[in-house]
């Protein structure tokens, strides 16, 4: 069989248990901000959350909705919509890092850590609201005077 034209890996899974896998591993990463799998999962776990945070930075009412299809949960989503994607705003690619591990004990497979190359703050949320607030206050200091 011609290998031209084929992208991707299968991970000796059926295409609908290979989606799963993905969104499953995608999920994780973007509630826990950094999670453990083998080598190649990892890599494929790069081309598909990539695009997730590409289409969330954008992030009109399509992708918004895209988005929330190509992940498990909701929460995650909005998570990645509302917190994870306005701190990546300084890099228009490579968001996520992926570090070789040690082997695994049970079959010697190469395991990686993927994470996400910038520091998510978690008080963001509070951060970003202290500094919307401000420019109305000084707005409305200057419509006084």
């Amino acid at each position: 069989m011609h290998r031209h034209g084929y992208v991707g890996r299968k991970f000796s899974r059926e295409n609908d248990q290979r989606h799963a896998l993905l969104r499953g591993l995608a999920t994780s990463l973007v509630l826990n901000n950094k999670i453990e799998t083998t080598l190649p999962k990892a890599k494929e776990l790069v081309r598909y959350i990539e695009k997730l945070i590409t289409k969330a930075k954008i992030g009109d009412l399509n992708n918004r909705r895209i988005v929330i299809a190509a992940l498990d949960t909701e929460a995650a989503a909005y998570r990645l919509f509302d917190l994870i994607a306005p701190q990546l705003t300084a890099r228009s690619s490579g968001h996520v890092r992926v570090e070789r591990t040690e082997l695994r004990v049970g079959d010697g497979t190469q395991m990686a850590t993927i994470s996400f190359v910038d520091e998510i703050n978690e008080d963001y949320k509070a951060i970003a609201a202290e500094t919307v607030k401000a420019p109305k206050k000084a707005k409305k200091v200057l419509e006084t005077k």
